[in-house]
């Protein structure tokens, strides 16, 4: 084998798929799928071919003209990262079609039951593809380095309906003959089921693939923006107040990256278990109820997402292993698009949040320093345990050093046409590296580009931010830790971003009644943004402040996005004599399991097994 990612079996010596066709019939009461997914390649092709599959039960493997079996194994035992490696046998094929079924445990599908949604009516279906999970959906070269256009058929009880990040053809009665043998003809054209169709003409890596099924409802937000959810009036309305300035953030984007490629940018704000802040898949970006804010400051995860759609969905990291590709260009593409719309000061705190972070996170693996550098080495490694803030943030710092370099001019000019120059593929850091130095001549003597990307921690150069509200609030935190809270009056007109910056910026342990007597003024356990509420909580376990423990059992049972889990269950497993937290973490786990999305119930398991 000569693998091109240490996170699949897909082989470098067999030709990459360019076409996946799919017929998908959803059975609610077993939580599984009936599938028949069509693979085409760029020619006919003899020989084996490997391909990645998860949780899958394949039955055949089919020549799609003539229906004759094609030889095929599946390893008996999961590589416990990768999971299952599908080979199958071709003879002169260009396609093949695979027939299987999904499990009810697939770790890219979360299968709510009503009770678990916001209306509690109907059940309710969404994908979480990235890093490594589109393959337990269906069997694929499921790297960033192979690049597929896809179309799908839905087929789904009437009284639901599907969105996907794709473009939407039709809704219409199913018809006899196109399941694909996904299923008998009788059970897909049964009364009560519907066909939704969607097509995906643009080549995405196989993370980006996604879906969501439900009572969805939506409403216009801008020419080529809707916001949909479960068909719930108090959370549609909310979100489109949140994101009314979608539009102004696509033309910033436009104006500083180039033309928007993928003709909408559809918002889906899912049930509360989304384990991430927002997915950047194209067309439609999937985001967390808790970006919805009330003040329009959840906006900010709307532009990092649509940064997404150069840098990351248009040029992709061809593996995990040069993940800031994608993160460090789109946070700074982020920042940008919030200085443009918001002004620098908002800028300004971003970075400064991130800086926080970044260092948080050197602290958090100064006992494994291959995952403080921006190329990392993943061989053996679930990208889901090692997800941090570097990438972004350091991979930030990287690009605001090179336009502190060359000015922002110049830098801006640069970042066109990389964009222009890799859009629809994926790369690795040897070829950006490449493509700077011949496009901005003698840059690697002015910056240690091999410190920044092969070194460990924080480069010398890289820059703490400046800016008066930046450091206003970072005094007064400084200024707690002596005793003094800050005052009504210096505090008016903060948001979410300044409070969270000021409890980020606070002692890991102040005295528990310091804890008491901040909340008492401010009521932080209580704010409605989970930005500060969590910051705040984290405070109060590390202080062993109790008053405070029925809130963090509140919040670890009404969210399910792994931001605020990680910190929440981190904080109170770790550290010595901590016996009632550590009772208590594995009490809430044990009770919120399994309203928990599949990965962010790995990412809780590593935690406890670490620490207990």
């Amino acid at each position: 084998m000569a693998p091109i990612d240490p996170h699949s079996f897909t082989d470098s010596t067999h030709p990459l798929a360019t076409h996946l066709s799919l017929s998908l019939y959803f059975d609610f009461s077993s939580s599984t799928i009936s599938a028949a997914a069509l693979i085409s390649l760029p020619t006919a092709y003899t020989g084996p071919i490997s391909l990645d599959a998860r949780s899958l039960s394949i039955t055949a493997v089919l020549d799609p003209i003539t229906k004759t079996p094609l030889p095929f194994s599946l390893s008996s035992e999961p590589d416990p990262i990768k999971g299952h490696h599908l080979t199958i046998s071709l003879s002169k094929n260009s396609s093949f079609l695979i027939l299987y079924r999904t499990s009810p445990f697939s770790s890219a599908l979360q299968w709510l039951s009503p009770p678990q949604t916001f209306n509690k009516t109907s059940p309710f279906v969404y994908t979480q593809c990235q890093s490594i999970h589109a393959r337990s959906i269906f069997p694929c070269q499921d790297t960033p380095a192979a690049r597929i256009c896809y179309s799908a058929r839905i087929n789904i009880p009437r009284q639901l309906s599907a969105v996907m990040s794709a473009r939407h053809v039709e809704r219409r009665p199913p018809a006899s003959g196109e399941a694909a043998m996904a299923c008998e003809d009788a059970i897909w054209c049964a009364e009560g089921r519907v066909v939704e169709e969607f097509v995906m003409e643009q080549p995405i890596p196989p993370y980006l693939f996604a879906f969501a099924v439900g009572e969805i409802g939506y409403r216009e937000v801008g020419p080529r923006t809707r916001v949909y959810s479960e068909s719930v009036p108090a959370v549609l309305d909310a979100a489109a107040r949140e994101f009314a300035g979608t539009e102004d953030m696509i033309r910033q984007g436009e104006k500083l990256f180039g033309p928007y490629e993928w003709e909408r940018f559809d918002l889906l704000v899912l049930p509360p278990s989304f384990p991430y802040g927002g997915m950047e898949n194209p067309r439609m970006v999937f985001l967390t109820p808790t970006v919805i804010k009330g003040d329009a400051t959840g906006a900010q995860v709307v532009a990092h997402e649509l940064a997404h759609s150069w840098t990351g969905n248009l040029i992709t990291n061809k593996s995990n292993e040069h993940f800031w590709l994608n993160e460090g260009f789109t946070t700074y593409a982020e920042r940008r698009i919030v200085e443009a719309v918001q002004g620098e000061d908002r800028a300004a705190l971003n970075i400064g949040i991130g800086w926080k972070g970044l260092n948080d996170d050197m602290e958090r693996f100064k006992d494994n320093l291959e995952f403080t550098k921006l190329k990392t080495n993943q061989e053996g490694v679930d990208p889901d345990d090692v997800y941090s803030q570097v990438p972004y943030e350091k991979g930030f710092q990287f690009l605001w050093r090179i336009e502190r370099q060359i000015g922002r001019p110049a830098f801006d000019e640069f970042t066109k046409k990389y964009i222009a120059t890799f859009k629809f593929q994926s790369i690795d850091t040897e070829m950006f590296l490449n493509f700077l130095k011949a496009n901005i001549p003698g840059i690697e003597k002015e910056i240690d580009l091999e410190l920044w990307t092969e070194g460990t921690g924080i480069p010398p150069d890289a820059f703490e931010p400046v800016s008066n509200i930046y450091m206003k609030i970072v005094s007064l935190a400084n200024e707690f830790k002596l005793g003094r809270m800050p005052r009504e009056d210096e505090v008016a007109d903060w948001h979410g971003q300044e409070w969270e910056l000021y409890l980020e910026n606070l002692p890991k342990s102040v005295e528990a009644s310091q804890i008491s007597a901040l909340d008492a003024h401010y009521r932080l356990a209580e704010s409605k943004d989970y930005e500060v509420k969590v910051a705040f909580l984290q405070l109060a376990i590390s202080s062993r402040c109790r008053d405070y423990y029925g809130e963090v059992e509140k919040t670890l049972k009404e969210v399910g996005r792994m931001k605020y889990l990680r910190p929440l269950y981190t904080a109170l497993v770790q550290g010595s004599g901590k016996e009632e937290e550590k009772i208590l973490a594995k009490r809430l786990f044990a009770e919120t399991r399994d309203c928990y999305h599949p990965i962010a119930q790995g990412v809780v398991e590593s935690i406890l097994s670490k620490h207990l």
